[in-house]
């Protein structure tokens, strides 16, 4: 008999051949694997810099095959600012989580988009502290139950879920901001084509590019891996619309918040 199959799904080469530690159900290794996809479509691995922060998103560097920097928490933007100025050649990608970026990181990546660096940000957003025991996060939505509001956020008082991608689209120096999820096989290809952009627009030396990712907690929000599924494409894309906020790689006509 001869042998016809054919192999149709590996593991990228960007990526080490190890097993995941992460929690059932989490979306962290599908985007590790959407980033790892690019960076061998584009040929990008001996030249890539990641720079990992404090979360779960810290972990990159026992995922990803390439040279990887620990910043302190928050850091992350201000540290690869850093190797990219000094090793301009490099690629240099920071990955981070809501409470790395949108809390004690707020001034650090507000600065990198506003100064236009020539880096890219993946930016997963699953609305909790995920690795310090599941607190509220600038992006925890409203009503949402964490460990530091039992009874859910309250507006009133703790104010409203930030919008990442928003906000970043509006500084004068981003070039690409937008938002994309992993809940589903459809988002999956269209998050990974924004990832491989947010590269694409680095080796072409055209400024910051933000991606920002919808994913899922469920350890931390008590759920099935299925239920929390469930919520990215419901209760979060309710908050958080998928979509484009700002290209300048693109004619500007594009009604924003629009694919």
């Amino acid at each position: 008999m001869v042998n016809t199959a054919q192999t149709v799904f590996q593991r990228p080469v960007s990526l080490k051949e190890v097993s995941s530690h992460f929690c059932s159900g989490c979306h962290h290794g599908t985007v590790h694997r959407l980033v790892a996809e690019a960076l061998d479509q584009l040929a990008l691995q001996d030249i890539t810099v990641g720079i990992g922060s404090v979360g779960c998103s810290v972990l990159l560097y026992d995922y990803f095959d390439i040279d990887v920097i620990e910043a302190p928490h928050g850091r992350a933007p201000a540290v690869a600012t850093g190797v990219k100025r000094v090793h301009p050649d490099s690629i240099v990608f920071t990955y981070q989580g809501d409470g790395d970026l949108a809390a004690i990181g707020t001034a650090e990546i507000i600065h990198a988009a506003n100064r236009g660096e020539n880096i890219t940000v993946i930016f997963v957003n699953n609305t909790t502290y995920g690795m310090t025991g599941g607190q509220m996060a600038p992006t925890t939505l409203p009503g949402q139950v964490t460990t530091t509001s039992p009874y859910g956020r309250e507006l009133q008082k703790e104010g409203y879920p930030i919008k990442m991608a928003e906000l970043i689209a509006m500084l004068g120096g981003t070039c690409f901001s937008t938002r994309v999820a992993v809940d589903n096989a459809k988002n999956v290809v269209q998050a990974g084509r924004a990832i491989r952009k947010a590269f694409e627009i680095q080796v072409k030396k055209q400024g910051f590019a933000f991606v920002e990712v919808l994913a899922a907690c469920p350890t931390n929000w008590g759920l099935s891996a299925l239920e929390a599924n469930e919520r990215v494409g419901g209760e979060m894309m309710a908050y958080f619309p998928l979509g484009v906020y700002r290209d300048l790689t693109e004619p500007t006509d594009r009604e924003p918040g629009k694919i």
